[in-house]
């Protein structure tokens, strides 16, 4: 599908900008990901950088900038979240355990929207929890679809292995046990935005004992079809306005 707008340097821009949607990117793998010619990358990056649309991180690659923060709050919701409610309250019903939505935030990834287990024991996260990338069910989801680069990078100290992620992309669902903390175990499912992007996972999390050894064999099916609802969800938010 042809998505030029007819002006040229909005859509190279727009290149740049879907292109940082999946995490932190160094120049090369902007340039990678858009084909467009380096210097053109890199012009368009440092004009984006001074309209704060785009930002810097620590090990200075590009990530998304406040700006875009800002316009999101500014257009009254953040879909992703605004689509996790129901979807996640189901989620939770079905499975008894509670229920996530997370998000990569540079090195981290961050609890965007949650729907706890109303009583018992239960594996608590907060909206705004920052959680490591190195282990857990969402960080396999979040890392597995990566480029090449991103994934040796992830990996780097990493309580999952690179067979692990190569059995959750052909599986399309993650499972940890313990990975994260000790005695917990979850389950988790990609969420895609509009481009195909793996953008967020959702997830259940709780105690071993309930969740047995092989949690995707219990719940990787309802999980995937949350994970499947709110990626729908997002595409008909996208064609809504188109």
């Amino acid at each position: 599908m042809d998505n030029s707008s007819g002006v040229g340097v909005i859509d190279k821009a727009a290149m740049v900008l879907d292109a940082l949607e999946a995490g932190p990117t160094t120049l090369a793998q902007l340039v990678a990901a858009t084909g467009l010619a380096r210097p053109t990358v890199h012009r368009l990056a440092l004009a984006l950088v001074h309209h704060r649309l785009v930002g810097r991180d620590m090990q200075n690659r590009f990530v998304l900038g406040t700006r875009v923060v800002e316009l999101a709050a500014a257009a009254g919701e953040d879909r992703l979240i605004a689509s996790a409610g129901p979807v996640l309250l189901a989620l939770r019903d079905a499975t008894g355990e509670s229920a996530q939505v997370f998000r990569r935030q540079g090195e981290w990834r961050v609890c965007v929207a949650s729907a706890e287990r109303p009583i018992g024991l239960r594996d608590t996260i907060p909206v705004g929890t920052q959680l490591t990338m190195k282990a857990g069910s969402a960080a396999q989801v979040l890392l597995s679809w990566e480029d090449h680069d991103r994934l040796v990078e992830g990996l780097h100290n990493a309580r999952f292995t690179p067979t692990v992620l190569a059995g959750v992309r052909r599986r399309g669902w993650a499972q940890s046990l313990g990975e994260r903390e000790l005695g917990v175990a979850s389950v988790s499912a990609p969420v895609r935005g509009p481009s195909g992007r793996v953008i967020a996972a959702v997830s259940i999390s709780g105690p071993m004992e309930r969740l047995t050894r092989q949690p995707g064999r219990l719940h990787a099916e309802v999980v995937s079809k949350a994970a499947a609802e709110l990626t729908e969800a997002l595409k008909v938010s996208t064609d809504s306005v188109a």
